[in-house]
Order: C-alpha cells, then structure tokens, then sequence
C-alpha cells in the first residue's frame, strides 16, 4: 500500500532511477495471457530497468549482481547486464560483461551486438553478444552523467540523459550518434532547456522521435515535460501541449516517466508519477494517448486514465492493449486520493487499457508491488515485465516474467 508517509521513499527511486522506453513497433494480435510463463530467469536482488532483443536473445539491464536460471539453485554473478534466450530461458554463459553501475536503458545494435547506457563509468557503450566485451570503435562516452533513454533508427542512435557533453561535443541532455562510430551528429541539434535539464524517456517512429523529461523548452519553444521531433527536418515539430505544465506534489518537479508509440507511430501514450489529483485537469499518475500527427498549440489527450494517487513508470502499446505498470492499485480512478473512487478497478502493481476507450481491460493478472515495473518488452511470443518484486502472476517471477500470447 502506497501511504503518505511513504512519498520520499518512492520519490528517491523515482528520481534514482530513470526509466527508458519499452521497445516500438511490435504489433500483437491480442491481449497477452495472464499466466507467466514459466522459463525466465530470476533475478535476485536489486532492480531491472530495461530490456532490449536481438535475435532470440534478451538483454536485461539494471542495478542487480546476483541471477538464476528457473528451475535451478545454482546462483550465478551478474553485475548490472545479463542475457538470456528467450525461447529457452536459459542464461547466456559467454555474455558477463562488469558494468561498475547501474544500466538504465538499452537498445539493439547490428550484427550482434546491444547499446548500454547508465551511470557506470563511461555512460554509454556498445557490447557484443558474443563475448561481452565493448565493440572499440564506438568511442562515444558520458563521463559523470547519467543516460537515461536510446533509441536506435537506422544508423543513428539517439541518445537522452542528464549529460553537458558526449563524445567529447557539447550537447545537453540529447544527442544524435552515429550508431556505428559514436561520433555526434553536428547536423542535430535540438536543444532540451528549463531548470535541471534531462530527459527521462523516448520513443522512435519512421519519421518522428518524441521525448519526455525534466525540461520546459525545445530549442527555445515552450514545451513543458514533453515534445516531438520531426525527424525529417531535424527540427521540433507543430506539435505542443500544455498538459504537463501544471505542478503536481512539489515531490516531483518533473513527473513523466515512461512512453511508447503505437507500432504504427499514430499515438503515444504518456505515464506519470506526481501524486494524487483528484476531480482536477492535471495528469498526475496518470496514463495518457496523445495522437503523433496533431498539430498546433494546446494539444489535449485523446484520453486519460487515473491511478488515484499512485504511479505509474512504464508504457508498452502493442496495438490490442496499452500495459502500464507501477506501483498502482487502481485504473480508472479519477474520483480517488490514495483511495478507490467511484467506477475504481483493482488493478496491482501491472494493468491494460483499451487504446481506444481508454478504460481498463479485464486482463488482471496482479502483481507485487514495491517500487514498480520499469520495463516492458513486447515480443512475438508475448510481453516481458521488469520490477523490484518476485510475485507476478500470482508466481514466484523474481523481477523479470513473460506473460505469452494465447
């Protein structure tokens, strides 16, 4: 249970912590099933933040140092980054690189090989898959700097974080990269301003790159927690809400945490922290589509759907189901204030809303909550959940789980 004394504890790892994005573009016919499978890995201390898939192996990322394949006592060391194979389950024992930090975010690269970004020593490097070790020829680096997001289009990788400087080129908080080398863009230069600038969370399209975090400005127009990128022109697009300008709890200046795009780039959906709201216009723990192609000032949601006070961190849009976790209670709770408000749904730790309706589904498999989910990784075969807890399901799913397609 989420109680008031508890904010500042939420709130550190809120803040802690940066989520990055689920991974776009995988479209699901239908609504994954509520039973887990039952051959993912267990994580067993700490936190997953991310996940990324090449091929049939999955790359988890985190703040974690001890792993264990299911259905064996064998506890195997693990600092931070591990793989496994997803239609196995089993732990790749050649991929054991020694990140000295935690890894918030994680992308694919070519020919076998995965993007790391955090806050260990170098912020940003490319590992390959087959032994762990870093590819030498991407040199791009964030000393002293957190990375937060990637996102990886083609052949450039973008880059969000807290950083003044990667790559030895000044940039705040966002940079465009050569995927292949590391070097900076110079052409790229949207510019994130306002207060302690960084950005939390980002998501790709064929021609559009929308971003969240603590930031009121992109290149000088306002654009409070929230923009999009037309990436045709390298510019910032018509596109601009004032839908995240007011405060929530002043706990959390900046409160968007997570997003995706639909796997067609036609909508977005936003998740917040912030506190509760109740029978206000404010987006506070909320989750909220936004259509991508809209133009012009004042952009309103084409729908929002209310926790009541507690929050959410991660988004995966899969075509048949927006997922959302936290460490939420209910969905569809716009009347409650840490309580269940009038039309509240049960919805623990883990939840799906119609992309249309934006009401909860039926699909309520539970979760434990502690801090929240902060990853998702819609595949093929089903959806991959990342937390802090070991119940999903109603099973034992230390911090990682997949619920399958039917």
């Amino acid at each position: 249970m989420r109680a008031r004394n508890l904010i500042a504890i939420f709130m550190s790892a809120a803040m802690v912590i940066p989520i990055g994005p689920a991974q776009a573009g995988i479209k699901q016919p239908q609504v994954v099933s509520p039973n887990p499978v039952g051959r993912t890995p267990h994580v067993l201390d700490g936190i997953v933040n991310a996940f990324a898939q090449v091929g049939d192996t999955v790359i988890v990322g985190g703040q974690f140092s001890t792993v264990r394949n299911a259905g064996s006592r064998a506890e195997l060391t693990r600092q931070n980054l591990f793989a496994f194979s997803l239609s196995t389950g089993r732990i790749d024992p050649r991929f054991v690189p020694r990140m000295d930090g935690p890894v918030f975010t994680l992308a694919p690269g070519a020919d076998g090989t995965v993007y790391a970004g955090g806050s260990f020593t170098r912020g940003l490097v490319r590992l390959r898959l087959a032994d762990g070790s870093a590819v030498r020829s991407f040199t791009a680096t964030a000393y002293g700097a957190e990375i937060s997001s990637l996102v990886r289009r083609g052949e450039h990788l973008y880059v969000g974080g807290n950083f003044t400087q990667i790559a030895r080129t000044a940039r705040t908080a966002l940079a465009r990269l050569d995927a292949n080398t590391g070097a900076v863009d110079r052409s790229f230069t949207v510019t994130p301003g306002g207060g302690e600038t960084k950005i939390t969370a980002m998501a790709v399209s064929h021609d559009r790159l929308v971003l969240d975090g603590s930031f009121t400005t992109l290149d000088g127009l306002p654009r409070p927690q929230l923009g999009v990128i037309d990436l045709t022109t390298g510019r910032v697009a018509d596109w601009h809400t004032d839908a995240y300008a007011p405060e929530c709890s002043a706990a959390f200046p900046s409160y968007v945490r997570g997003l995706d795009l639909s796997p067609d780039g036609s909508y977005f959906v936003v998740v917040t922290t912030g506190g509760p709201a109740p029978r206000t216009r404010k987006l506070c723990d909320t989750a909220a589509r936004f259509e991508t192609y809209a133009k012009g000032d004042k952009i309103r949601p084409t729908w929002v759907n209310h926790t009541g006070g507690d929050s959410l961190y991660s988004v995966a849009v899969t075509g048949a189901a927006v997922y959302v976790g936290g460490h939420q209670r209910w969905l569809d709770n716009p009347f409650g204030s840490d309580t269940a408000g009038k039309g509240a749904v049960s919805r623990e730790g883990i939840g799906a809303i119609h992309p249309t309706t934006g009401k909860a589904l039926s699909w309520n498999p539970t979760r434990a909550r502690g801090i929240g989910v902060k990853a998702f990784l819609p595949v093929k075969k089903g959806l991959l959940v990342g937390s802090d807890t070991t119940q999903l399901g109603r099973e034992y799913h230390a911090r990682i789980g997949m619920f399958p397609m039917p």
